[in-house]
């Protein structure tokens, strides 16, 4: 029995519906050497600002019990150096390339679109919204429905490749958001990003991230990444991405019973970075022992 895995957002394809989570997996080269590539549904980059970022000092990552803090501030060479260093390498692979895209004001998300948008082998925009350890934007953009949408306009007004608001987890209702994302013309949206989260030295009473405060990853945020997802379905039509924990098949597996119709694999890549092509093929093994013939038939099929 064949299982199609395929799925579309906006204009772009891709060949199964597993990416990796921004921040994850650098920007491609950093894990050629460990993974198929091109087995890869899509590969979404580090978070791309105008200029290069210097992001935060260390101690930037801490391990907590079945899960990472991690405050790295988004360091990356901005989009020049992106477009120079690492687009001729992306495009070896027949892996549609996903850009997340920061600003520490509005007008950097357009201004990031304006360099890269010509460039051939960038196929769409995860737009960072959400991201906790930034202390200019992020955080603010992602948890004001007005300001939200505003980004998006900005982003939307500036291209036509498919666009990805990665939305905020701490906020009282996600589903205003992802309606919002979808009525400013979004392709997708992106769920989750990591939880404001902080852990103490018990011995120097310092807290354990020099930032102070992080983004919460892994096993303990999926349950609350899989409710977000559930929510964000009831709310938009458009496609979803699920990520927060994902480390088994079985992981992708229930976001995209609970609305998710593609997945992104994060933490566990710095664990095992063959995780992602075990969920790959969990899930086209899934599908099989099922009786289904796509991704499509799984999607959403929760029972309440």
């Amino acid at each position: 029995m064949s299982v199609d895995l395929k799925i579309k957002i906006g204009s772009m394809e891709m060949k199964n519906p597993v990416t990796v989570a921004s921040g994850t997996f650098g920007y491609g080269p950093e894990y050629a050497e460990l993974v198929d590539l091109n087995r890869l549904g899509a590969i979404t980059v580090k978070g791309i600002c105008p200029e290069e970022h210097i992001g935060n000092q260390t101690p930037r990552t801490f391990e907590t019990r079945g899960g990472m803090l991690n405050a790295i501030g988004l360091p990356g060479p901005g989009a020049k150096g992106f477009i120079k260093k690492y687009v001729p390498f992306l495009n070896q692979f027949d892996t549609p390339v996903i850009v997340n895209i920061w600003g520490k004001g509005m007008e950097d998300y357009g201004r990031v679109v304006d360099m890269m948008d010509e460039e051939d082998g960038i196929d769409a925009y995860e737009i960072n919204l959400s991201c906790p350890n930034v202390k200019e934007g992020g955080s603010a953009f992602g948890t004001d429905v007005d300001t939200f949408s505003r980004v998006i306009d900005l982003v939307r007004a500036k291209t036509k490749k498919p666009i990805i608001p990665k939305l905020a987890p701490n906020v009282p209702n996600i589903g205003a958001f992802a309606k919002a994302a979808e009525n400013c013309g979004s392709d997708a949206i992106a769920i989750m990003n990591t939880m404001p989260a902080m852990a103490i030295n018990i011995e120097t009473l310092k807290p354990e991230l020099w930032n102070k405060f992080g983004g919460l990853s892994g096993p303990p945020i999926k349950p609350i990444a899989i409710k977000l997802v559930f929510d964000a379905a009831q709310a938009c039509s458009i496609p979803i991405i699920g990520m927060g924990g994902i480390f088994e098949p079985e992981d992708a597996i229930e976001f995209m019973i609970a609305g998710a119709t593609a997945v992104a694999v994060g933490t566990a890549n710095f664990i095992d970075p063959t995780t992602i092509e075990r969920v790959i093929d969990g899930i086209e093994k899934y599908l099989i022992e099922k009786g289904h013939s796509s991704v499509a038939d799984i999607v959403g099929t929760v029972k309440i």
